[in-house]
């Protein structure tokens, strides 16, 4: 039987891989559907309608990411989760790439037995040349 660790594990693997190959559906359905984005100088976004907005527009030519999950700790239907986070994205039409790197700590919630995300706080930052 897997543990709680190794599915939030698989949880973080597959969001990456749905992300790199531009599956929206698929992400939207890792997440609660009210979850919340925090971002510094943002708002939050709010719910998975406004993330999906959000990333209608998100087009890069290209995705990169390294995540090294730092800490998982779960409690009961509850999870956080802190990982180091490095983003390069290359827009297209041969726009510059941009690169974002820092932390983030994720609360998810098991819902149906399936862990979903509920809050997400970002804290990554341009990456200086």
């Amino acid at each position: 039987m897997q543990t709680d660790e190794q599915a939030i594990r698989e949880f973080v693997s597959k969001w990456i891989s749905a992300s790199k190959a531009g599956d929206a559906q698929t992400v939207l359905g890792l997440m609660a559907d009210d979850v919340v984005f925090l971002q510094p100088g943002h708002a939050p976004m709010r719910g998975k309608a406004a993330f999906a907005a959000a990333q209608s527009n998100f087009h890069p030519s290209s995705f990169e990411v390294d995540s090294q999950i730092e800490e998982i700790q779960v409690v009961g239907d509850w999870a956080y989760l802190s990982t180091k986070l490095s983003v390069t994205v290359v827009p297209k039409a041969g726009a510059a790439p941009i690169e974002r790197q820092g932390y983030t700590l994720s609360i998810m919630k098991k819902v149906e037995g399936k862990w979903v995300l509920f809050r997400d706080a970002n804290m990554l930052a341009a990456v200086d040349d």
